[in-house]
């Protein structure tokens, strides 16, 4: 794994800014793909008649990947450097977008999953690649709101994907569960062939763009990371820092419980005691909560560098908790709404946890990294969860799941995020 030191204050601020654009690009990027999977769920859910729990392996196959390609992610910026590891990952996208085309064609619900773990693997190698490439674009006291702003753009992408995927991709009205089981087997290919086609044009030009992107990045002049040095003679396991171990946990929860409740808005706004709309309907409200997110991180990159991280963390921890208790209690405008505020509280949670987490670890800095990134995993497994437990006791006492996700995370804002004293001085002794 690759770890990387701070640039001091007398860096050249425009050596850095061009990259930092660039690399604002592609969290846009991976920001709007990931949200697609959110108007996936319940397109899918109505093609192949699947319950909560089978609908959510899409989230799943997807997720998975950052589990399954984390740490390799970090082996390959050893071996090829952040920018061509970028462009590598941008054409993995890409084959997974053009994956969607063939899922379709068929189509096949396990070609979908196939696809998604495709686009999910590449999403993960740029993640584990960018993230900790812009902590270092700058000074280390204010690398988590660099992050926090970075990670902004991320949200603009979450917050435009789905009306666009809705608008594209859930045009067509479908037919009910008892519809379809009435329908012969030639009839009912011909309706899941027609219903999974509006997914094609859509990643076809996303495929397209990401394209686009790789070879921008290939002829791009990106500042080259003298700082990054290989940690394989650091004399401590990574893993016997607490406020890493505990700052993965804290990010597999956080984003098991910002996709778990992204991935029911559609469902849950469609409930006659919640909002009583159609799929449609419900699609342009999903921009709300990541919207919120992306408000919340320009604001939040501003805040960061007056407030303590693990103090803000705390607070708007108890905002979430307080905000998805509030929606489990009502019903009509007064849960559909306080569920989709949960995005602002979301903000700045990622991007602080992942600052946090990697705090003071010195030369284990990207294998700590890598660490953080394989949490993202929680995005996998926490809505198979939820989607069990919706289907046994319904959505909205589902919602008790991240409930539970952001009263760790207030943990870690205010006792598991602060590094132990020998933890310090052994991190100051290996760098």
């Amino acid at each position: 794994m690759t770890s990387v030191a701070p640039v001091t204050e007398s860096s050249s601020t425009a050596k850095y800014s061009g990259a930092l654009a660039i690399l604002t690009t592609l969290f846009f990027m991976w920001g709007l793909l990931t949200s697609l999977n959110d108007i996936l769920v319940p397109h899918l859910k109505s093609i192949f008649d699947l319950n909560y729990a089978e609908v959510m392996l899409v989230q799943f196959a997807f997720f998975s990947a950052y589990f399954l390609f984390s740490i390799p992610s970090g082996k390959l910026i050893d071996w090829l450097g952040y920018k061509k590891s970028m462009v590598v990952s941008l054409l993995v996208m890409a084959v997974g977008g053009l994956g969607f085309i063939a899922a379709a064609g068929v189509p096949s619900f396990s070609l979908f999953l196939a696809a998604l773990l495709i686009l999910g693997a590449g999403i993960t190698a740029l993640q584990v690649a960018a993230n900790p490439y812009v902590t270092v674009l700058g000074p280390a006291a204010t690398a988590s709101s660099r992050l926090t702003l970075t990670q902004a753009f991320n949200s603009l992408g979450t917050t435009i994907g789905p009306p666009i995927g809705g608008l594209l991709i859930l045009a067509a009205a479908p037919k009910t569960a008892e519809e379809m089981r009435q329908m012969t087997a030639l009839v009912l290919q011909a309706y899941r062939v027609s219903q999974a086609s509006s997914v094609k044009l859509p990643y076809l030009v996303l495929a397209g763009v990401l394209v686009l992107l790789a070879v921008a990045i290939g002829i791009s002049r990106l500042p080259a990371m003298s700082q990054a040095k290989r940690s394989g003679g650091a004399a401590r396991s990574v893993w016997t820092y607490r406020h890493l171990v505990l700052g993965a946990i804290a990010i597999f929860v956080y984003v098991g419980a910002e996709v778990s409740i992204g991935s029911f808005l559609i469902n849950y706004m469609s409930q006659p005691d919640i909002g009583n709309m159609t799929a449609r309907e419900a699609s342009t409200f999903v921009p709300f909560y990541w919207g919120g997110a992306m408000v919340g991180r320009f604001i939040g990159s501003g805040v960061l560098q007056k407030v303590r991280p693990g103090k803000l963390l705390a607070i708007v921890a108890v905002g979430a908790c307080a905000l998805v208790l509030t929606s489990m209690m009502t019903t009509g405008h007064t849960a559909m709404y306080s569920i989709l505020a949960v995005g602002l509280f979301n903000s700045i949670m990622f991007p602080t946890i992942f600052a946090l987490g990697v705090a003071e670890l010195g030369p284990l800095t990207g294998d700590g990294s890598g660490v953080l990134a394989t949490a993202i995993v929680g995005g996998a497994i926490l809505p198979l969860l939820q989607g069990a437990l919706a289907d046994r006791k319904g959505i909205q006492f589902a919602l008790m799941l991240p409930a539970i996700c952001y009263l760790y995370i207030l943990f870690y804002g205010l006792k598991g995020s602060k590094p132990r004293g020998a933890d310090r001085a052994i991190a100051a002794n290996a760098g």
